[in-house]
């Protein structure tokens, strides 16, 4: 089985499963689920009980350069009326460079999640129109499938990536951190 495939099996039969219809129903341009949501299921999915990640909330990232924060709320009411137990984080990654100081401006959804502060969390699923899986994957399923905790290149020496990978080593101490990170 690839590692698409063995992904697309641990959410579908996780909440993941339920509400990506309803994302994508939403119709957000060139959006994408993404980040906690993703990693601290396949995490427990693979680690069991002894791992202690939940799903805080969905992290919904999506492109629109015209677009205005009126999305995101509109998107993150449908969303909490279908399923008022869930958050949901829902971000226009074009306007992110604006409301975050020192980071450029993302060209796309895709350019925004590669900057993420981990590699198991810059993996995004969506459903197309025609309900199939796809997968933004920039930097492979190795470290997610493995528990390997790795920041992406561009938080290599990120305070916040570290104590972030200290939360997540607290909670599922079965994770690991990658050799060269945090030097």
């Amino acid at each position: 089985m690839d590692s698409n495939t063995r992904l697309q099996i641990i959410l579908a039969n996780s909440p993941i499963g339920a509400v990506l219809p309803a994302i994508s129903l939403v119709n957000l341009p060139n959006w994408w689920l993404a980040g906690g949501a993703v990693r601290n299921t396949v995490w427990r999915s693979i680690f069991g009980g002894q791992c202690e990640l939940i799903i805080n909330d969905f992290d919904i990232a999506f492109f629109d350069a015209q677009g205005n924060r009126s999305q995101e709320l509109a998107a993150k009411t449908t969303l909490s009326e279908q399923f008022p137990s869930y958050q949901f984080d829902v971000k226009n990654q074009a306007s992110f460079g604006r409301w975050r100081p020192g980071r450029r401006p993302y060209t796309s959804t895709e350019d925004g999640i590669t900057e993420w502060l981990h590699t198991a969390t810059s993996v995004g699923v969506k459903l197309d129109t025609q309900g199939q899986w796809q997968f933004f994957t920039p930097y492979g399923l190795d470290d997610l499938f493995t528990g390997i905790i790795r920041p992406t290149p561009v938080h290599t020496y990120n305070p916040k990536a570290q104590e972030k990978a200290s939360s997540f080593l607290q909670k599922c101490p079965e994770l690991s951190l990658a050799s060269q990170i945090f030097t």
